[in-house]
């Protein structure tokens, strides 16, 4: 099982974006500071909505990472694993609690794309979304095309991945990319538009 180093701890395999540092005031709302504290005190109710609150966005972060949504499930489940046994170590000043979570989906994706890289090739997902229409063309080519994006991505750099995931899969704002990422907002959009451009280059091969 992957296990989070101590808070401060130098993680080789977790970029910058994800350590302490680079958020001068670190701004959750009293009600989630409640949670996390009743969460810390081994409340599970709480722990249970701070659950609702992030696990959609985790998944699809992860879901766009890893491409295939069965995995991603089960990393998933596995991130809130993680975070409940180590709740108690997380300081609410000095990391937003939704960036704790951001680095330990992290550190878990480099975990199962490691296991991954030992094993036979796992295929990308075959649930991607299809076309609503009868039409199997146009469904089988909706399909394809969304197999080519996944592949396509992994020729982005780094960053630009990490921005197309927070963006597209866990749907954040560019404000809260540029806090997870300790980028500027324009910064972010740059990033965006640079990656979204080498895709459709890529795409175009």
């Amino acid at each position: 099982m992957h296990r989070l180093k101590p808070e401060g701890a130098g993680d080789t395999s977790t970029p910058p974006i994800y350590r302490q540092g680079g958020f001068s005031q670190v701004q959750q709302s009293n009600n989630e500071q409640d949670l996390i504290a009743r969460a810390q005190a081994r409340d599970s109710e709480a722990f249970g909505l701070l659950y609702e609150t992030y696990f959609d966005k985790i998944y699809r972060y992860i879901c766009i990472k890893i491409g295939n949504r069965t995995e991603a499930e089960d990393v998933t489940q596995q991130v809130f694993m993680n975070a409940l046994s180590s709740i108690a170590s997380y300081k609410v000043r000095e990391v937003p609690f939704s960036a704790w979570l951001y680095r330990i989906a992290h550190n878990q994706i480099v975990d199962t794309l490691r296991r991954r890289s030992r094993r036979p090739t796992v295929e990308l997902d075959e649930t991607m979304p299809l076309a609503a229409d009868d039409d199997p063309a146009a469904e089988v080519e909706l399909k394809m095309e969304s197999k080519e994006l996944i592949a396509a991505t992994k020729k982005l750099t780094d960053a630009q991945q990490e921005v197309l995931a927070l963006r597209f899969g866990a749907e954040l704002p560019i404000a809260e990319v540029a806090r997870l990422t300790g980028r500027t907002e324009g910064a972010v959009k740059a990033m965006q538009h640079s990656a979204v451009a080498a895709l459709r280059r890529i795409m175009c091969e």
